[in-house]
């Protein structure tokens, strides 16, 4: 925690739908602000969109419908991710959306565009991030739809390094693990955009996972959660 704590940008990939993971990030917020005023929280899970919302309710007593006020999206769980919300509202700590909007990840979609910078476009990224994207559809993607839906992934990850970037420091990150992994996500794009400053990677893994060295700079294990057959579902 010390040394998270002296680092401008932490980074926290998470399992979207573990609750150890968003009980850790909530102790992380309260401990950091402990040590140091945070200067901002930053969301994979909000859009541009509810920005203007949640720059409304700042400071301000907050309603008793939260997640209406927010505009909050069904596809992530507001038990799960309410608390860290609140809390860091209710601490004043300016909430920032880090995403996309859905007009521009259909954009993104249709006209594919690369990205400008040498780590983040090294073939090796793009390959393993296209076999993330494979596996994540369970195979079922057609091939020639891959390169559009790598293209939304790398403009998403961009997108949350320039609002880091943006941000006011310390500047802490919630994202999906491979948003924030320093081989794959969000740190090559800050080290594309010549980002200053140290940015610290934590990733939140359930046991059995194997997570590399040049992966993170920390990992913190929980109980696995029982495995869901999502593919087992879409077939």
């Amino acid at each position: 925690m010390q040394r998270l704590s002296a680092a401008p940008r932490v980074l926290v990939g998470e399992k979207h739908d573990n609750p150890d993971h968003h009980a850790l990030q909530l102790w992380l917020l309260r401990v950091l602000q402990g040590q140091r005023v945070q200067g901002s929280l930053l969301l994979e899970m909000l859009q541009p969109e509810q920005q203007p919302l949640l720059d409304k309710l700042a400071g301000q007593p907050l309603p008793a419908d939260l997640p209406k006020a927010l505009a909050w999206q069904d596809g992530w769980d507001w038990q799960l991710y309410g608390p860290i919300v609140t809390d860091a509202m209710q601490q004043r700590v300016p909430v920032l959306a880090a995403n996309l909007s859905p007009g521009e990840m259909r954009q993104a979609y249709r006209q594919p565009a690369s990205l400008p910078g040498e780590r983040s476009n090294a073939p090796t990224v793009k390959a393993a991030l296209l076999e993330h994207v494979r596996a994540g559809h369970c195979g079922m993607l057609p091939e020639s739809q891959l390169p559009a839906m790598l293209a939304v992934q790398q403009q998403r990850d961009r997108r949350m390094a320039e609002r880091l970037l943006a941000a006011p420091q310390p500047a802490l990150l919630l994202a999906g693990a491979y948003h924030v992994r320093k081989d794959l996500g969000v740190p090559l794009h800050l080290a594309d955009l010549q980002a200053q400053g140290e940015s610290k990677v934590l990733l939140l893994a359930e046991v059995g996972e194997q997570v590399e060295a040049g992966e993170a700079d920390f990992v913190w294990y929980t109980a696995a959660m029982p495995e869901q057959d999502y593919c087992a579902q879409l077939r």
